[in-house]
This record gives C-alpha cells, sequence and structure tokens, in this order.
C-alpha cells in the first residue's frame, strides 16, 4: 500500500490487475485501484474534485479530470474516512498513475490540493 499526507489529509492506495481483454483494436489490460481518504484535521474537508495522471508502458500519458470521484464529491468531517475503488484500462501491463485532489476546508472555504502519490500498476506475470 502507498500513502502520502498533504495538509492533515491522508491518502492511501492499493491497486491490482482485473484481466486483460481485446477491444476490437488492441490488447487492454484492465487494472483496479483502492483508495481511502481520512481526514486527520479538527475541521470538515470536502473533495471537490481530481486530476490524474495516467502513465504506460510506452510512456504515453492520458490526463484525467473531473468532478468529485466515483459521482460523489464526499465530506469528511475531522478524523472521519472515505473508501472508493475504480479502475483503468493501458495498452500494455504495466503503468503507473498519480494525481490530487482539490479540496475545501469547509470552515473558511479555504482551498488546498491533495497529493495522491504515484503507483504502480503491474500485471502479475510480468513480475516474474
Amino acid at each position: 500500500m502507498i500513502q502520502q499526507i498533504t495538509e492533515g489529509v491522508k491518502i492511501s492506495v492499493q491497486s491490482n490487475f482485473e484481466s486483460s481483454y481485446f477491444d476490437g483494436e488492441s490488447l487492454q489490460f484492465r487494472f483496479n485501484y483502492f483508495i481511502e481518504i481520512e481526514n486527520n484535521n479538527p475541521h470538515s474537508v470536502q473533495l471537490i474534485s481530481r486530476k490524474w495522471t495516467i502513465l504506460d508502458a510506452l510512456n504515453q500519458s492520458e490526463i484525467i479530470e473531473g468532478i468529485g470521484v466515483v459521482g460523489q464529491q464526499p465530506v469528511l468531517k475531522p478524523f472521519e474516512s472515505y473508501r472508493y475503488n475504480s479502475g483503468c484500462a493501458l495498452k500494455g501491463p504495466v503503468g503507473s498513475m498519480k494525481g490530487i485532489y482539490h479540496m475545501v476546508r469547509l470552515s473558511d472555504q479555504h482551498t488546498f490540493e491533495v497529493i495522491i502519490p504515484n503507483f504502480r500498476l503491474c500485471a502479475e506475470f510480468t513480475q516474474n
């Protein structure tokens, strides 16, 4: 598990290889990732948006931005956590992801960025 703390918000990430499939044009490799966001602050915060950088084995990057995560903009009260899982497809069996969450402290509307640490996406068969 990879972890990072930014401004009192701890991000924990775990990823795994799900499957490979042919999409009609090329072989795709599907990965899942599981994220826990912990608010270790004495004030409530809300996740507003996200920005991901996904890098594949060919060093091609893709930027994905959007509102919230999995259709939610969770509010985390002091010392609460929020968990979700999602996934992505790559053109190769290895890659990586990293990103940021745009968050707001609800008491004074202070906005800040929380780092999503770089984590590997790696199919098990490549590790031998």
